[in-house]
C-alpha cells in the first residue's frame, strides 16, 4: 500500500524548491523596488524631449531642497524666479546646474550624465542588496557577483559624475 509520507529525498527537493521560489521572489521584488524608486526622477532626466530645459543658479539651500532662479534653454520655456531642486550632496549654493522641469510645477531635476546617474542610484543600491539575496538564498554566486559589480559600478559612476 503506498504511503502518503514523502521520503527524505522528496521532502528535501520540495524544501529546495520553496527556498528557491521565496528567495527568487525577494530578489525580484528588491530589483523592482529599485527601478520603481529610480524611475520617478530618471524619466525626467532621460526623456527630455518636449520638456522645459534650462539652468538653475542655486541661491539658497535648506532642509530637503535648494531654490534658485531658472533660465530657460529650450524653446517655449519661460524664466522663473524660483524653482526647487532636491537638496543632495551634489548641490551647492552659488553653483549653476542644467535641469529639466517636472510638468505642472516648479520642481526641477538635474539633467545630463550626472543627473541621469544620480537618478539611478536607488537601483544601484537595490542591485547590491539583491546580490546578497541571490548569493545567500539562491546559492548563485556568479549571478550575485554580476549584480554586485553592476551596482557598485553604477554607484561609483554616479559618485564620480557628481
Amino acid at each position: 500500500m503506498p504511503s502518503a509520507v514523502l521520503s527524505p529525498r522528496g521532502s528535501s527537493a520540495v524544501l529546495r524548491l520553496c527556498r528557491f521560489a521565496a528567495m527568487g521572489t525577494v530578489a525580484a521584488l528588491i530589483l523592482v523596488a529599485g527601478v520603481w524608486a529610480s524611475w520617478g526622477t530618471a524619466q525626467h532626466a532621460m526623456l527630455t524631449k518636449g520638456r522645459e530645459r534650462g539652468t538653475v543658479e542655486v541661491t539658497r539651500c535648506g532642509g530637503a531642497a535648494c531654490t534658485g532662479s531658472y533660465t530657460p534653454l529650450s524653446p517655449g520655456s519661460q524664466p522663473r524666479a524660483r524653482v526647487v531642486l532636491e537638496d543632495s550632496v551634489a548641490v551647492a549654493e552659488g553653483e549653476t546646474y542644467t535641469v529639466v522641469l517636472k510638468p505642472g510645477g516648479d520642481d526641477a531635476v538635474r539633467s545630463g550624465p550626472a543627473g541621469i546617474l544620480y537618478a539611478w542610484v536607488p537601483l544601484g543600491g537595490a542591485l547590491l542588496l539583491a546580490s546578497v539575496v541571490v548569493a545567500g538564498g539562491l546559492l548563485r554566486t556568479r549571478a550575485a557577483w554580476v549584480l554586485a559589480a553592476s551596482g557598485a559600478a553604477l554607484l561609483t559612476a554616479a559618485f564620480v559624475a557628481l
